[in-house]
């Protein structure tokens, strides 16, 4: 694959529109007055994760069996939670029967949603990437449909109404951030936009640890990573397909990586100013946008992808989140051990106004001297500027502190 003559065409992705009909939701789109503020350029949001099953995988899933409507074999494919839950979504409403293979570190609530939507789940490997190729082999011996997570035309149409949606929604072109991982979500949005007219820009975002798309893009055919490390399972993906690669060169404007840094910080931002819960992949676009990835000033759309986030995890992100941000700040103190020392240091955070949220206090175990202990103490600020004063002022006040990470 990789000519042109392959891809994806729009004709192909409004017959996808027609067989979802309005079985699947038209997912809002709004623009974030908020996120416009702090940007400084209109910002709008693409709501993905309102979508049935929490994500966009469903149009593409759902695309594929329809276009099969006179099969009733068995269906099978491979994920790490948000296309297990959309192709076993479409397998009920298409009436199949469905196996899902997902890697043994996808998350419980992933596996038990894909369940609850009546999927046979089989935990297998490490990886998306090992699930696929379980789940590949299980339909070769069997003889079962496999719904490719991104690697079919019929997967990439469907997911291209996305794009159509927002050709009708946005009141004028715009820059389109979307995450990738295996590329078929930004195929199809890209084929859509492409036949918008001019104005419209696509760029694809990867997390940093599983950059296998722009790996590919340098090299010109799909590269395989040799891990894909990143809190971003749902683009964990360790390479693309030669027809997601055909597309993206084609069609896609730019793709840029974010740090994992980054990702967490823009969940937590996605939360205080859009009021949206989103999982670290449908994050990704926004941490682009405020790491100073996407130049201009025009209006942007960032396609919040997934809202699937283990409540365990998010709680961990949130607290990364409001470090990174500057919003938490966890200091390593040395004391007198002397009565009196630690009511002086709660003190003088009191006299900076600061709060704190939690004191740890050590004296075995730890490299200071006999005569002084240890205090672990977090503590809100405000942003990065003000840690930075906080560090000052107490320096100025003779207590010995760093950051402890």
């Amino acid at each position: 694959m990789g000519s042109s003559a392959e891809l994806v065409t729009l004709d192909d992705v409004l017959a996808a529109r027609s067989r979802l009909g309005d079985d699947l939701r038209r997912t809002p789109t709004w623009q974030g007055s908020s996120l416009s503020d702090l940007m400084g350029r209109p910002v709008w949001l693409k709501a993905e994760n309102l979508q049935r099953t929490g994500s966009f995988k469903p149009r593409g899933a759902l695309n594929v069996l329809r276009a099969h409507g006179a099969e009733r074999t068995t269906v099978v494919a491979a994920s790490a939670g948000n296309h297990a839950q959309g192709v076993s979504l479409a397998a009920s409403m298409t009436g199949r029967p469905v196996v899902v293979f997902m890697p043994t570190t996808a998350s419980l609530p992933k596996v038990r949603a894909t369940q609850d939507y009546g999927a046979d789940v089989r935990r297998v490997g490490d990886t998306v990437d090992d699930a696929i190729a379980a789940a590949v082999a299980f339909a070769e011996a069997t003889g079962a449909r496999f719904v490719s997570p991104f690697d079919d035309p019929l997967v990439i149409a469907g997911q291209g109404t996305v794009g159509l949606e927002l050709i009708e929604q946005m009141p004028e072109p715009a820059t389109v951030l979307v995450p990738v991982g295996g590329g078929g979500l930004i195929s199809g949005v890209a084929v859509a936009l492409a036949a918008a007219g001019a104005g419209w820009k696509v760029v694809g975002v990867e997390a940093a640890g599983a950059a296998s798309m722009t790996a590919s893009l340098a090299e010109h055919r799909p590269v395989r990573l040799d891990r894909a490390a990143t809190m971003a399972d749902g683009i964990a993906l360790k390479s693309p397909s030669a027809l997601t690669l055909a597309h993206v060169e084609a069609l896609v404007d730019d793709v840029v990586t974010v740090s994992e840094e980054e990702i967490a910080a823009a969940v937590l931002l996605s939360m205080e100013r859009a009021r949206c819960v989103v999982e670290p992949a449908g994050a990704v676009g926004l941490a682009a946008l405020v790491g100073g990835r996407i130049a201009g000033s025009g209006p942007v759309v960032c396609l919040l992808s997934g809202g699937n986030v283990d409540p365990m995890l998010l709680s961990t992100l949130l607290e990364h989140g409001l470090t990174v941000a500057g919003r938490y700040l966890r200091l390593r103190v040395v004391l007198s051990d002397r009565p009196g020392a630690l009511a002086r240091l709660t003190a003088a955070l009191a006299d900076l106004g600061l709060n704190v949220t939690d004191v740890e206090h050590h004296r075995a175990g730890t490299a200071v001297h006999v005569s002084e202990v240890e205090v672990l103490v977090t503590i809100e600020t405000r942003d990065r500027a003000h840690v930075a004063d906080v560090m000052a002022a107490l320096a100025v006040a003779g207590i010995r502190a760093e950051v402890h990470s």
